[in-house]
């Protein structure tokens, strides 16, 4: 059902940048994944901060109309996202170390979507946020791009307000 909604009203509207790492393989069935990173002045704490604020995702991710969370920011916690077209699904924390990532997983009529958060302090000083992307199922092919198309822009919002609080 979302999927169908997804083709019908968002496909035609999503610019397909792909300023990361993208690939389709033929394990287990399909599996799309795709890599975008960004490297900032702000520290791990800092970045952690914004996203364990559910609720302060609106102000760095253009893509979010509505998002309410269900609990704590833990292990398997769930969250509700409304993105344009209102569509809105539920997604779950899963992987959620602090200062370090998580992971939110959700399924979208039989189709697995994992969106990894990675913080990584570098050597520098400097510390890279990485989304990556690991989709499998019957839709994995055509949900990738859909997904992963505003990982450039959300990197660059989230580094922008980290930055300058």
């Amino acid at each position: 059902m979302i999927l169908a909604h997804l083709r019908q009203n968002v496909i035609s509207h999503v610019k397909f940048t792909f300023c990361g790492i993208c690939r389709v393989s033929l394990k287990e069935g399909i599996m799309w994944t795709h890599e975008d990173s960004i490297e900032t002045t702000a520290t791990p704490a800092q970045i952690w901060a914004l996203f364990s604020n559910v609720p302060g995702w609106k102000k760095w991710n253009r893509g979010i109309e509505d998002i309410q969370i269900h609990g704590d920011f833990a292990n398997g916690t769930t969250f509700t996202m409304q993105i344009p077209g209102d569509i809105s699904f539920t997604s779950t924390l899963i992987d959620v170390r602090s200062n370090e990532g998580f992971t939110d997983e959700t399924d979208i009529d039989g189709t697995r979507v994992l969106v990894h958060h990675k913080i990584v302090p570098l050597a520098s000083g400097r510390t890279k946020v990485i989304y990556s992307t690991e989709i499998t199922g019957p839709a994995a092919a055509e949900l990738g791009p859909m997904v992963t198309a505003d990982f450039p822009d959300v990197l660059g919002a989230l580094k922008k307000i980290a930055e300058n609080p």
